[in-house]
């Protein structure tokens, strides 16, 4: 992809934004974007893209919205190859860690093994679903493992010879047991909610044993059946030896009724006695007045009929329901082995990849792998008072588990496992939670690498918030994100100090096309390139501008006064007489005897000329009017500054500088003008000049707007005037429009 281009309307309060993004020099864009421009707007764009999810405008959600993001072929971006990298959510996790966690090749081998057992299982439990009469989207594989409190794939070894048994004796069509009347039950019909109500009533359960005993009993007096050997065992026995034509060659069989053998060579003879049995003992009135008290529980709903008419003719159910569970399990190795084939083929298949994938895993231990290289990076370039560590990575490749993580909380009592929960809740700073959450944004990343996946990452304030090293590890990583060919990356700030670090960084030689500033006017989002050089270095264009340019000029009074500061001091003659034009003073008399400092009013060009030249070089204020007082440059500058082509979140260093001082010295003008007390002041001038106000008039109703807007002042300016040279930043931050306002106001008192 060489370029993005980007047309965005009524999308989250961007009326307007069209713009190309031409990557074909550099894949990394800058956008510096003044609180409430475009910043947040842009970015949940580009999430909603993310998620395939429509964009809005919150406010005016009845305006039309469009949202096309396309490379210059036309094609629409996917929802894979965009991220959003948030400032902070507390909440992400990368789903993608366990494919850090063995190398490629390894992984699509093992992808694979899995994918064919997988298959096979689907295949198995869609037949075992089928026979236990579950519902569709009834979890059977759930089911299954809670029965027995395991792993599934546990349970299908653990039952192995079970089935292999039974099978083997199926085969030889002789013999059976229980397993096959239970295989014609239907699970659904005995473990349903309803069912399993009534079965756990203390006093259903009481008429159910009565039932049993009473059973128990009477098979037991049988000449010829047992508990464990009933007349339902006898039954099956009968239909194997006539299916296998036992009786048809005169062949008999011999039933010993403890003192002589009864002699049975017809299939007739063999039912009749099952039949005789099986009548005396459910004929029995006492076992059939128990059987209608249990009977009459089971009447009571609709669900319970409906188990009463399926075990009516299968009265030997209510045997096993002594024993819940056991009947469970019985049931579900009924199923098993009914569906034997399909069992042993998934047994197959399973034990054989097992066998393959653990081979995977020792190789996988052997090396290094991607999931280690995330972990050293963060390790290594963040300060965290923790480590990581994978605890369950064998489950994680041969079971497919959600990778658990285990961070070794580390300080000068050694080190301790802790949860993840309580790390974030009750042992992390702010910081270091952010720094957490950037170690997922790296899995994420790193996987994409893994996959060749082209990604455009929407990087939005990720170092808000961080201290300098963490915030410059950050930088660092994305420098690393910058090199891969199919990454793209657009970084969002409203920070200016991250901007120009971003600038100096990682986009070295292409930092003045590639970075960008935003504006927004009447809601139409426009990128200013390459002007930015000036804004970013702006004392370079100062010094080329200075003298023909009487904004800079002005500008430039708190910076030169910090200079002087550095160099000698704030009791220094040109330090004072600077002052003089920050705040409104009058004449001072200096001790040492020299000439005294005009007050604020008097002051002219011609008196700061000599104090420029000290401190810079090649000043020349000749071709100016010299006599012109500085304070009215200063006014018309800040008039000229909000009605020429005045742009709310324009970013012009010099111009916020001016206002800010013509909003202080009209302040203070105006408070001089009120207050009684005219003693002078010395340092915080303002502050203490708003306190003399508000003493004075605080309990006047109608100065009460004065005194809330001379607040504003006192809470604004002094960082702006009292300039650092070395750190301007929050200046170029603080928006236009409150400027304006305030000075707007404040020419009207």
């Amino acid at each position: 992809m060489q370029k993005l281009i980007l047309d965005l309307e009524n999308c989250y309060g961007i009326k307007n934004l069209q713009y190309t993004f031409d990557f074909s020099k550099e894949r990394t864009f800058l956008i510096y974007a003044p609180n409430g421009v475009m910043k947040t707007s842009l970015a949940k764009a580009f999430k909603d893209l993310s998620k395939n999810e429509k964009s809005k405008d919150l406010i005016y959600p009845e305006n039309e919205t469009k949202r096309n993001i396309k490379s210059e072929a036309g094609i629409d971006l996917t929802s894979e190859e965009v991220f959003v990298v948030e400032p902070y959510n507390d909440q992400f996790n990368s789903d993608k860690i366990s494919s850090l966690l063995v190398k490629k090749e390894l992984k699509e081998r093992y992808d694979y093994l899995h994918k064919q057992i997988n298959t096979e299982k689907e295949i198995f439990l869609k037949n075992i679903k089928e026979i236990s009469g579950l519902r569709r989207n009834d979890n059977i594989e759930e089911e299954i493992k809670n029965t027995f409190n395991t792993d599934f794939f546990d349970i299908i070894e653990g039952v192995e010879n079970a089935v292999r048994d039974f099978s083997n004796l199926r085969d030889c069509q002789v013999f059976s047991d229980k397993y096959i009347n239970f295989s014609k039950i239907k699970y659904s019909e005995i473990f349903n909610n309803k069912v399993l109500e009534l079965l756990n009533k203390k006093e259903f359960k009481i008429q159910l044993k009565m039932y049993i005993d009473i059973y128990n009993n009477l098979i037991n007096t049988s000449a010829y059946f047992r508990k464990d050997f009933n007349y339902y065992n006898a039954s099956n026995i009968q239909k194997s030896l006539n299916a296998n034509n036992f009786f048809k060659y005169k062949h008999s069989v011999n039933f010993f009724d403890g003192s002589k053998d009864k002699e049975i060579s017809t299939t007739k003879d063999f039912e009749d006695l099952i039949k005789k049995e099986q009548e005396r003992v459910l004929n029995d009135n006492a076992l059939k007045e128990q059987f209608e008290k249990i009977d009459n529980e089971l009447s009571s709903h609709t669900e319970l009929r409906k188990f009463r008419d399926y075990i009516l003719d299968k009265k030997e159910i209510l045997l096993e329901l002594e024993n819940l569970e056991q009947f469970k399990k019985d049931l579900w190795l009924s199923y098993f082995i009914k569906c034997s084939g399909l069992f042993f083929s998934l047994l197959s298949s399973y034990k054989e990849g097992k066998i393959e994938i653990q081979k995977i895993i020792e190789e996988a231990k052997k090396e290094g792998t991607d999931w280690e290289t995330v972990v050293n990076i963060f390790n290594q370039r963040f300060s965290v008072p923790f480590e990581l560590e994978i605890k369950n990575k064998d489950d994680v490749i041969l079971k497919s588990s959600v990778p658990t993580i285990n961070f070794i909380f580390k300080d000068s009592n050694g080190k301790k496992n802790i949860e993840r929960e309580k790390l974030l809740k009750d042992v992390l700073s702010q910081g270091e939670r952010r720094a957490f959450y950037i170690l997922y944004i790296i899995f994420e990343i790193q996987t994409r690498k893994n996959l060749n996946q082209k990604s455009i990452f929407i990087v939005d304030d990720i170092a808000d918030s961080f201290d300098y090293k963490n915030k410059y590890a950050i930088i660092e990583y994305l420098n690393d994100v910058k090199k891969e060919p199919y990454f793209y990356q657009i970084i969002l700030t409203h920070n200016f100090d991250f901007f120009r670090t971003i600038q100096s960084r990682i986009l070295d030689t292409a930092k003045w096309n590639n970075s960008l500033i935003a504006q927004k006017e009447h809601g139409v989002v426009k990128f200013l390139e390459g002007g930015s050089k000036n804004i970013c270095n702006p004392f370079e264009n100062w010094k080329n501008s200075i003298n023909s340019n009487l904004t800079i000029v002005i500008a430039s009074i708190p910076f030169i006064r910090n200079l002087i500061e550095y160099k000698e001091g704030n009791k220094a003659k040109n330090y004072i007489l600077l002052t003089h034009l920050l705040h409104q003073k009058e004449e001072r008399i200096l001790s040492d005897g020299s000439l005294p400092i005009k007050k604020t009013d008097d002051i002219e060009l011609g008196d700061i000329e000599p104090i420029y030249k000290d401190v810079l070089r090649n000043i020349d204020f000749s071709h100016l009017d010299k006599t012109q007082k500085i304070k009215d440059i200063l006014y018309n500058q800040a008039d000229n500054i909000i009605n020429t082509n005045f742009i709310d979140n324009e970013i012009i260093l010099e111009n916020k500088i001016v206002l800010s001082i013509a909003i202080r010295i009209k302040a203070e003008e105006f408070m001089w003008s009120k207050i009684l007390d005219k003693n002078p002041i010395n340092g915080a001038q303002t502050a203490k000049l708003y306190d003399r106000y508000k003493q004075e008039f605080q309990s006047d109703t109608k100065k009460i707007k004065n005194i809330n807007l001379l607040e504003q002042v006192n809470l604004m300016t002094p960082e702006n005037i009292h300039l650092n040279s070395f750190m301007y930043e929050p200046i170029l931050d603080m928006s236009n429009l409150h400027l304006k306002s305030l000075y707007t106001k404040l020419s009207e008192l």
